[in-house]
């Protein structure tokens, strides 16, 4: 068995040198909802020194809510964001000797596109317009994928070691009961289910068939790296192979 590890770094917010030691991929914020260029050249560098994969993190325009806030902005407007932030980062991974793998929506942009087709299709067409050989991470089952599909793209199903599943797969939304699992054996526990079962178990102990190619570790948690060590010793003992593949 195999399974990608996946982390948001370049926000600012947590240990990032000490996450890229355990991670296989690494999804990096492009300035729009945290973080800065400077950040990027430094997470890019030392992802590059540790074999791991990078892509590009890209956000609604909204670092005062860290890119959590829905917005309704036209096609337009977000095509051109989305591209922005794709070029930016790609500029500094090929300035360094790098290649871009692949591309993850954040927050509000993430959520949104997981469930609004329209918003999806501009997605899907700007990565595809970019650079069709980019993998696409998003929400297993999701809408954003489908539209992925569509435009020819490889996708990557995502589940998360740390989030609540409602019983239709969507996670549950930040803020309310069930959002986040708070203790290391019910997150190791999750993991288990996904990769060994390809299923989660929802807030309301309902079992949800899921199949994740990746599973997302947030790297804001006081304990992050502690967790993602811990994980990768787990998976480890039970056979399972980390890797972001070719």
């Amino acid at each position: 068995m195999q399974i990608d590890l996946n982390a948001d770094l370049g926000e600012d917010c947590g240990d990032d040198a000490a996450l890229l030691e355990h991670i296989s991929s690494a999804n990096i914020a492009c300035g729009w909802h945290a973080g800065s260029a400077e950040t990027m050249l430094q997470v890019v560098r030392m992802a590059l020194q540790r074999g791991v994969a990078i892509g590009a993190h890209p956000s609604f325009p909204d670092r005062d809510n860290f890119g959590r806030s829905e917005m309704q902005l036209s096609p337009g407007t977000i095509r051109a964001g989305f591209l922005y932030q794709l070029g930016a980062l790609d500029a500094i991974v090929r300035a360094e000797g790098g290649a871009m793998r692949h591309v993850k929506p954040h927050g509000a942009l993430y959520n949104q596109a997981a469930r609004d087709p329209a918003l999806a299709a501009v997605l899907a067409r700007a990565i595809r317009d970019f650079n069709p050989a980019l993998r696409v991470v998003g929400l297993a089952g999701s809408r954003f994928l489908s539209a992925c599909r569509t435009e020819g793209l490889a996708v990557w199903q995502e589940a998360f070691a740390d989030r609540g599943y409602r019983p239709d797969g969507s996670l549950v939304p930040r803020g309310t009961p069930g959002d986040l699992l708070n203790n290391a054996e019910a997150m190791l526990a999750q993991v288990d289910d996904l990769v060994r079962r390809q299923r989660v178990l929802a807030v309301n102990g309902e079992s949800v068939p899921l199949r994740a190619d990746t599973i997302c570790l947030h790297g804001d948690g006081p304990r992050a790296a502690e967790f993602a060590d811990r994980l990768r010793q787990h998976l480890a003992a039970q056979g399972v192979k980390v890797s972001a593949g070719k």
